[in-house]
């Protein structure tokens, strides 16, 4: 999506926004717009992501001093259906977005913390949802090429005339296909397909009816996580691998249909039904000949699923004397069911040795809430939200030797949780907002540990205050900022790549967020977020409490420009500070510096354009762990194993509009 003309003083601070972050997510957006799947995420101020599987696997997720694995404290959802994958075969919460077209999301709306009545499991360190554009302006053909075999190829193509158009009907179709052999050692010969079409129309005057579905299939091989021992000693390259069968297979299909409905008082009507066919198989090996001193320890995940699930709220709007009072109700129920989620024991990818996991899950749970906003003068609003969640687990074993059961067979429990939520809003000038957040959020477990343990402490409770502003001194400088709290409540965790549950003690956690826009002339935009994040475990004695990991130091920023000849682009940087990696930071987990360059030349019909990443060639490390691993014939040893981040990775492109 080509950047846009757009000024910051066109923001407006007023007590009808609730979002402290929506002015900033907009001017994000429409300026610095979305080149590739990764800076999908990256719009959220705060939020690092790492790859250490190609490509093809979801990225770690960092935010607010969280590790959340692949999505276990974060909700994603696309156009309002979900991207998590609850008791996935690789990890909880498991948010893969690559299936969503980056030049097709027109916007990304997304909230800190645990505040919102509407948003229920993983909604801890907070949301994200990205909506899709109903309608494009025009057809384009985007093709790419860069370096270490990298290729892309867009095509997105309205498929209804200007007369459709006309009467308030869109209806387009994108699809893309992207590989490239990356710049590891070990060529990734990396695969992605997608497509994506959506339908946008009146059905009456006061019906509007939206339908879209989208397909992505993604192969690749993966270079994984290597010992820094093994590149000190120079076994391997700081590229290098050490197992070449790593990588893996995905994809995912869905339908989506959304019907928006105003009544005749006014009041909104929203309801959706959305489904997704998914299938996941991965191939690992995180600790090479540690167990299996022959054949080595690369596992397999994989599973194939059925995703049923509906949203429906009813918005209604009403005064109480000179009070207005807005009501919200809604619910949420979802239906995952999953055949044959295994964890294996193999060699060369398809040689199995021996199954770890295996099983069919059918997870179901169901939401309630309601969401009361009394807006009481000009200056002050107030909004209380109470939520219900209801979850029933059944997990069926085909595997008798399984450790955690008591033989094959059917298992089920239940758990329940009740989030109460309370904001406060105050308007004191009309470039200046205060709020005050106050909720319980949560995350689920997976089914194979919910049934171990027979729900006990397997829907454990996060509690959280945000204390901020939001704040525009001038017409074109903008300012967020907020300190921040959350406490987590001890729980049982399913290790996904181990198949073994794992005790999880209490955690809290202290934080600052500050964010600056500044555009002092119309054609430069300045950007700069910077986080602190403070966290211990709470039971464990002080010096073997840190929280492995977890991001302290993090700061985001850049300049954008847009001249008049069509020229723009952006010079950005990431930074993430050193963090430990074990409890009592016996290891390190380096931080990183690193640029990104973007250079356009856009014109009405054409775009021309280069993207640089890593524009310094500093050597980063964009995953690191703790992990005890054992090279073949060698002793174990406990150390840091990381995945290198990319080197000068320069990409070209050239857009044609029509």
């Amino acid at each position: 999506m080509a950047p846009q003309q757009t000024q910051l003083q066109d923001v407006t601070i007023t007590t009808h926004t609730f979002n402290p972050y929506k002015a900033i997510s907009e001017m994000d957006i429409k300026l610095r717009g979305v080149s590739n799947s990764q800076e999908v995420l990256r719009i959220v101020p705060g939020l690092f992501i790492g790859q250490h599987q190609g490509g093809g696997k979801a990225e770690q997720i960092f935010l607010r001093g969280f590790d959340n694995d692949h999505g276990t404290d974060i909700n994603m959802s696309v156009d309002g259906m979900p991207i998590n994958m609850v008791s996935q075969a690789h990890g909880q919460g498991y948010a893969d977005s690559h299936f969503i077209i980056p030049e097709t999301i027109e916007s990304t709306t997304y909230k800190k913390g645990m505040y919102d009545a509407d948003k229920g499991d993983l909604a801890v360190t907070g949301w994200v949802n990205f909506n899709t554009a109903n309608a494009i302006s025009g057809n384009t053909i985007k093709a790419e090429a860069g370096q270490f075999d990298t290729y892309r190829l867009l095509g997105m193509v309205n498929l209804l005339n200007d007369n459709a158009k006309s009467k308030g009907q869109s209806w387009y179709a994108a699809s893309e296909y992207r590989y490239s052999n990356s710049y590891f050692d070990n060529p990734q010969h990396f695969n992605r397909f997608n497509f994506f079409t959506k339908y946008h129309g009146r059905l009456n005057a006061n019906s509007i009816l939206t339908l879209s579905a989208s397909t992505m299939y993604s192969k690749w091989k993966a270079s994984g996580q290597i010992p820094e021992s093994a590149v000190d000693e120079g076994i391997i390259g700081f590229y290098g691998a050490i197992d070449p069968n790593e990588g893996g297979v995905t994809s995912r299909t869905n339908v989506n249909a959304q019907l928006l409905t105003t009544l005749g008082n006014n009041d909104l009507l929203k309801n959706q039904l959305y489904y997704s066919r998914y299938k996941f198989d991965l191939h690992t090996n995180f600790t090479f000949y540690l167990v299996d001193t022959v054949n080595g320890d690369e596992i397999r995940q994989r599973e194939a699923r059925n995703l049923f699930g509906y949203n429906g709220s009813y918005l209604h709007e009403s005064y109480i004397g000179g009070t207005k009072l807005t009501s919200e109700f809604g619910i949420n129920a979802r239906l995952d069911a999953t055949k044959g989620s295994e964890l294996s024991h193999t060699v060369n990818n398809f040689t199995l040795l021996d199954t770890l996991k295996l099983g069919d899950i059918t997870e179901t749970s169901a939401g309630a809430y309601l969401s009361e906003t009394f807006q009481f003068t000009s200056k002050f609003s107030l909004n209380a939200g109470l939520r219900f969640d209801q979850f029933f687990y059944r997990y069926n074993n085909k595997l008798p030797s399984d450790s955690t059961l008591n033989g094959a067979g059917i298992y089920k429990a239940t758990n329940n949780i009740i989030s109460p939520k309370l904001n406060f809003y105050y308007q004191a000038i009309d470039k200046a907002q205060f709020y005050l957040f106050l909720g319980k959020g949560f995350h689920s477990n997976d089914t194979r540990v919910v049934v171990a343990e027979k729900g006990l402490q397997t829907l454990p409770a996060a509690y959280g205050a945000d204390l901020g502003s939001i704040i525009k001194p001038t017409k074109n400088l903008l300012f967020n900022a907020a300190i921040w709290y959350s406490y987590l409540q001890k729980e049982f965790v399913y290790a996904g790549d181990g198949g073994s549950v794992e005790f999880s003690g209490r955690t809290r956690r202290v934080g600052i967020d500050l964010s600056g826009r500044y555009q002092p002339l119309s054609f430069v935009y300045l950007d700069a977020d910077v986080n602190y994040a403070h966290g211990r475990a709470i039971d464990d004695p002080a010096g073997q409490n840190y929280i492995p990991l977890a991001p302290v130091w993090s700061s985001t920023g850049g300049v954008t420009y847009i001249f008049k000849d069509g020229f723009n682009g952006s010079l950005r940087y990431r930074w993430l500070g050193n963090r430990a990696a074990n409890e009592d930071y016996s290891l390190k987990a380096e931080g990183y510096f690193v640029n990104d360059l973007v250079l356009n030349y856009t014109k009405r019909r054409y775009e021309i354009g280069i993207t640089i990443n890593n524009l310094f060639n500093v050597k980063w490390k964009e995953t690191q762990f703790e992990t005890e691993t054992r090279l073949k014939g060698q002793m174990p040893i406990n150390n840091i194993a990381f995945t290198a981040g990319t080197k000068f990775f320069a990409v070209a492109h050239l857009s044609y509009n029509f």
